[in-house]
């Protein structure tokens, strides 16, 4: 027993060098489970103990399809203002870039009419957006938008300027509403932002105002292993 503890001890310590030596840096691939075997001659199993343990003390993450990654400092948001995800992609030095999903009208159903304060089936602006950091999705932005409030959502370019960039351009928001929930996603979601099974997603719920207009409702899907939540407000 206390041989095995010794190998898969040396394969984490392997891995936790070469980040320490630079080999490896925040968001780069560290060696597979079968590279780990060879490298370090050792058992698939040991190889695959130690990468467990490093994803479960937060050393790396797993990214479907592609692998294990040191992690990052996870992207933080704060609840008490109105973020551009581009800019806190970018202030960390990192690379921002986006897919436009769909950008259309559509009828909306029961609980965006509710959510947007419109009638059922009334045709509002739609938006689907994909944000990442490094190639690597970190947002997946659905944002429904009041066409009263802003007549030309559907002529922007949403990859060169992100929706709520655009709206705060022209509408400052002056009253924001968010609610939290963890959810697992259905397929679609979890395959976009390349998420294992068991992870859950972090979904934000954000209504806008600019004055007395409630200009949009937007849901925003985060992989949970790399995006966090805070706040921190002072009375003066």
């Amino acid at each position: 027993m206390k041989q095995n503890f010794n190998l898969y001890q040396q394969v984490k310590d392997y891995v936790l060098s070469g980040i320490s030596n630079g080999s490896w840096q925040a968001g780069e691939r560290v060696p597979s489970e079968n590279e780990l075997v060879d490298l370090c001659q050792v058992s698939r199993m040991t190889a695959r103990r130690a990468l467990q343990e490093l994803l479960q003390e937060g050393t790396l993450i797993r990214i479907k399809g592609k692998g294990s990654f040191v992690a990052e400092e996870k992207q933080h948001f704060s609840l008490l203002q109105i973020n551009s995800i581009a800019a806190e992609v970018k202030e960390k030095g990192m690379q921002y870039s986006s897919q436009l999903l769909q950008l259309s009208s559509v009828e909306v159903d029961s609980y965006i009419a509710q959510s947007l304060q419109v009638k059922e089936d009334s045709l509002v602006f739609f938006s689907k957006v994909v944000h990442m950091q490094n190639q690597t999705p970190i947002q997946i932005e659905l944002r429904w938008v009041n066409p009263d409030a802003a007549p030309d959502y559907l002529k922007q370019d949403f990859e060169s300027i992100t929706p709520g960039e655009y709206l705060t351009e022209i509408l400052p928001v002056t009253e924001a509403e968010h609610q939290i929930e963890a959810v697992l996603g259905d397929q679609h979601l979890r395959e976009t932002l390349e998420v294992e099974k068991q992870e859950a997603l972090l979904l934000l719920n954000r209504k806008t105002w600019c004055g007395d207009t409630l200009v949009s409702f937007a849901r925003l899907y985060h992989p949970g292993n790399r995006y966090s939540f805070g706040t921190k407000f002072s009375a003066g």
